[in-house]
This record gives structure tokens, sequence and C-alpha cells, in this order.
């Protein structure tokens, strides 16, 4: 680069968010660290919490950019990597989550779900009379939040799938109301088609198949996961000897989740070996906030459940 000449620069739009899905108060002063792909921190100083940032453009891995956010009273997000260049400015919205907030479900109160999640309430209440559907969800929203909270993340990620066909939450007929419903997991039978449908998914590389399933999986015969977002994609696990016929169909049982990684490595040195060692499980805190942010980042619809956490 010739002498007096500036180097140049690309754009970093950070707007910070809470658990609520809506901006924070403007005047709130946010903690950003932002390191470049060389793992050099060129940033770490309190902004607004909507800020543009001005960043090297270095042309090559240097601007793998990872942005990290922290405000008194929140916990910490961030996002890595983004991809940064002069033609291209970048937007970043990140979710902090405030200390000690927890699950609020006003809006998915049982009458409340039914009138604005059709699909979604006839799950919940196929197999059963109405008033049995609706006090084992009350049962469920008083004494497992975590668990109804991670079946709303789950259905509301397949149902925003797009198969060659329909999407996951189409296939899916009833659930299965148990105590293998996790805060991480739940099980179900679905249409077999939906083996297909995924399989056809995976060649046009919107899946793709997870190897060493079995390990992670107990008695499953296959298992796909999504590869659209870096963070917090669904993994669909199908157990084809498990069979029930439901409405007339030869169902199998499904076990959808949802990992906080999408490399298997890091699924299986960081999520499961870390929550086999301290004996948690995946945080539907957690995934809600991964999944809002790849989602925003990706530019498709926005990732919104039925409760918000505040």
């Amino acid at each position: 680069m010739a002498p007096g000449v500036a180097p140049e620069t690309s754009s970093l739009q950070a707007n910070i968010f809470d658990g609520t899905r809506q901006p924070i108060a403007a005047d709130a002063k946010v903690l950003f660290t932002i390191t470049n792909g060389d793992q050099k921190q060129l940033l770490r100083q309190e902004e607004p919490s909507a800020t543009t940032f001005e960043v090297p453009f270095y042309d090559n891995l240097g601007d793998n950019y990872t942005v990290v956010a922290y405000a008194d009273g929140y916990e910490q997000a961030g996002f890595s990597p983004l991809k940064c260049s002069p033609q291209t400015p970048q937007r970043l919205d990140l979710m902090l989550l405030k200390k000690g907030a927890d699950f609020n479900f006003a809006s998915a109160r049982w009458d409340a779900l039914a009138a604005s999640h059709l699909q979604l309430s006839a799950l919940l209440t196929h197999g059963v009379d109405p008033a049995t559907a609706r006090d084992r969800y009350g049962q469920l929203m008083e004494k497992r939040p975590a668990v109804l909270a991670c079946l709303f993340n789950i259905t509301t990620a397949m149902a925003a799938i797009h198969l060659p066909v329909g999407t996951p939450l189409d296939y899916f007929k009833e659930l299965i109301w148990d105590d293998t419903m996790a805060q991480d997991r739940f099980y179900g039978w679905a249409d077999p088609a939906l083996y297909d449908q995924v399989k056809l998914a995976a060649a046009q590389g919107e899946f793709a198949r997870e190897l060493g399933f079995a390990a992670f999986h107990h008695g499953a015969t296959d298992s796909y996961k999504q590869i659209q977002f870096g963070e917090a994609n669904v993994q669909l696990t199908f157990h084809a000897n498990d069979k029930k016929i439901i409405d007339g169909v030869p169902c199998i049982r499904m076990e959808p989740d949802i990992d906080y990684y999408k490399d298997l490595a890091a699924h299986a040195f960081l999520e499961v070996l870390e929550n086999g060692l301290s004996g948690n499980l995946t945080n539907p805190r957690q995934v809600y906030v991964l999944r809002w942010i790849a989602g925003r980042h990706a530019g498709v619809p926005e990732f919104n459940p039925p409760y918000v956490i505040a």
C-alpha cells in the first residue's frame, strides 16, 4: 500500500436485544470485545447498545471476526465467525439474557396457544381427550418449565425447515408423554415418509447424516442434522424399529433435539462430554439465544417460539 493511503475497512453494525426479542435500552452501556480471525483482540470498550464499528480489512482469514457483548445485569453472548468486507457491510444482532430471567409463558397459555398455534396445539392434544390434554400441559408448564421451553424450541425450529414436501413438524402425529421428555429433547411418533424427505433434503445440502449417532442416541437406526446455521441446528434421529399405528399410519418413533454446535467434534467434546461430566443437559435458554442469533444472521424469518425469557 502506498504511503499516506489509509487501509481499507469494513463496517460492522452491532445491535443488542434482550430475551423478549426486543432491543435493550438505547442508553445501555455494552462492553464489546472484537477479535479478528488471527485471534488478535482489536477492541474492548463500552459503547451504546446499537453501534457501528469500522474494522480492518485484511482480504484473508483475518476478516473472520468474533464479537462478544456484555452488559451489567445481563449474561454474555457472542457470534463467530463474522465475515467482514468493504463491499458488504455486516449487521450482527445479539441477544443478552437478563441475569435471573425466567421463562415467561404468558403467550402460551392453553387457550391462547390453541388460537395462535393450531398445528402445535393439535399435536399436544392428539391421543387423549381435551381435558386430559389441558391438564398434562398445565402440569408441564408449572412443574417442568425447561422441558416445555425445549418442546417449544424444537417444534418452532422444525416448523421453519422446508423439506421437499412440507416441514418436519407436518409429519409428527403424536408426542410421547412420559419421563423421556427432557429439557434437551422429546420423543414422538411420525409418519415414516419423513425419513425419505430428510434424505432428499440431505441430497440437496440441507441436512447431513450424523456419523456415530448410535453412541449418543441409544437404539437409533439413523440420524440427520440440519446444517443451515453455525449453531443450534435441529437433529432428527430415527428409531425405525419402534412402531405404532396412529390414524391408520404405521408411524415410527422420532427423537428430535437441537445441539449447540454444528461440528461433530465440538458437539462430542464441548457439549456431550461437558454435559456428561457435569450431569447437565443442553440448556433450552442457551438454545433459545443461539437459534435466535443464528436466524437473524442468516436472514431467515425470526425464531419466535411462543414464550420469552424475561
